[in-house]
């Protein structure tokens, strides 16, 4: 099972939030190696916290989970802005090490640009409305709790994990509008910036399709898809979803390699490209489309 790869973009962990899979996402990025890391926004949730969130030992560990790969695995770390981590407008942008905190990117591979940016500036409703925005979030935190009570009577009867939330975005037909148009939007920006495909997050659906020529990638998020995007050494992106892990076979198949050194020798080389990051260039570009 591959587990070491170039980019990994992972977005709506939500830290702060009783919600948020801090957990999970710790463990996942301990099982998996990439040379760049993609923070895309919403990574902390500062709207919570402000409210009724509360900050805990397993959120921490997430960036001290972070901070390590940065030590022993040389990862290039990008984190950028998202709506509910908006405090981090005061800071950008910002660079220690190799750690990068900005707005959004352009990331180039094997021949391709990839506008990269959470979505948020694309949302009319948080962009110009916030009160609406912080009504909408309020909604969404009471489903997630909902959702809880629903799945765990659920687990006592032995039916597996239900989403409440994705099941109601699929019915309700302004959902399913919204997202479209989200979708459909984000591909016209990326086309305008001469991109080959946008990679966002926001909506908390992950997808992989092509629009209008267009790559469109959502990495989904950390509190009930868990999941992230990940790109080979040969430009291949993918989605990997953390319930369809085998974490055992992960283990056995590193305790194989640390055990006979001599396989590490046999793996053939596969000769990377190098990967050039890069701020957007707005000369073609309305400046209401930053975040």
């Amino acid at each position: 099972m591959q587990t070491h790869y170039k980019t990994i973009v992972i977005s709506d962990v939500h830290l702060g939030t009783k919600g948020s899979k801090a957990k999970e996402i710790a463990r996942f990025l301990k099982q998996y190696r990439c040379e760049n890391l993609i923070l895309n926004g919403d990574i902390i949730d500062g709207w919570q916290l402000k409210k009724s969130g509360s900050w805990k030992r397993k959120h921490t560990r997430f960036f001290n989970r972070i901070l390590k790969m940065i030590e022993n695995h040389s990862t290039s770390v990008f984190y950028l802005r998202g709506n509910h981590d908006d405090f981090l407008e005061q800071i950008l942008p910002l660079q220690i090490g190799k750690l990068h905190i900005q707005t959004d990117m352009i990331y180039e591979s094997w021949g391709k640009k990839y506008l990269i940016t959470h979505g948020d500036v694309f949302d009319s409703v948080t962009t110009n409305l916030r009160w609406i925005a912080y009504l909408g979030d309020m909604g969404y935190t009471f489903l997630l709790w909902l959702n809880r009570v629903v799945n765990h009577y659920r687990r006592k009867s032995g039916l597996p994990y239900f989403s409440l939330s994705q099941y109601i975005k699929g019915k309700v037909k302004s959902a399913v509008s919204y997202i479209d148009q989200y979708e459909t939007e984000l591909a016209k920006m990326a086309k305008a910036k001469g991109c080959d495909g946008i990679i966002c997050g926001h909506i908390h659906k992950a997808e992989c399709r092509l629009i209008d020529g267009i790559e469109y990638m959502n990495s989904g998020d950390w509190v009930e898809t868990m999941s992230a995007l990940a790109e080979d050494h040969e430009g291949n992106w993918q989605l990997i979803y953390y319930n369809e892990i085998d974490f055992k076979g992960i283990q056995i198949d590193n305790q194989t390699s640390a055990g006979s050194p001599d396989l590490e020798n046999e793996r053939p080389v596969i000769p990377l490209r190098k990967v050039s990051f890069e701020l957007p260039i707005d000369d073609i570009n309305p400046p209401s489309y930053r975040l």
